[in-house]
């Protein structure tokens, strides 16, 4: 389940509407970050990754630093619960293409995995079940 992925994770960075393109972009290099959610008060209004600012750094050029996020977020943004499977959070990002997903409980966020915590949390599981494997075999 990725609820169980978001303990121990850093904490969410998020951002209001009309926060600067160059204040996000300081936030994620300096956080060592992917995206920041949008919010307008306790709800996201959108979402905004590095993805969105190279978009729109090619659309619009180095102007792009001086817009607001609500001028660049992927809005509306897609949500799992935190019982959701690892398999399926990862086929949801897959089939829609975007690497950064709210876990979102009831009204409230819990936090935000990225495809890479997803992969991450698959290849400790299937560590572990080869182990597990090995130890039975050789019992």
């Amino acid at each position: 389940m990725i609820g169980s992925i978001l303990t121990g994770k850093k904490p969410l960075v998020t951002v209001a509407r009309d926060t600067q393109v160059s204040e996000i972009t300081a936030l994620l290099y300096r956080h060592r970050i992917g995206a920041v959610l949008v919010m307008e008060g306790d709800s996201i209004a959108g979402l905004v990754s590095e993805r969105d600012i190279c978009r729109c750094l090619h659309t619009h050029g180095p102007g792009v630093h001086a817009a607001q996020a609500q001028d660049i977020m992927s809005a509306p943004v897609v949500t799992a619960e935190p019982g959701i499977s690892v398999c399926d959070a990862m086929a949801i990002m897959t089939d829609r293409r975007f690497r950064h997903l709210p876990v979102v409980e009831g009204n409230r966020v819990l936090g935000l995995v990225s495809i890479g915590d997803l992969v991450k949390r698959r290849i400790e599981d299937a560590e572990a079940e080869a182990e597990s494997l090995k130890s039975y075999i050789s019992s």
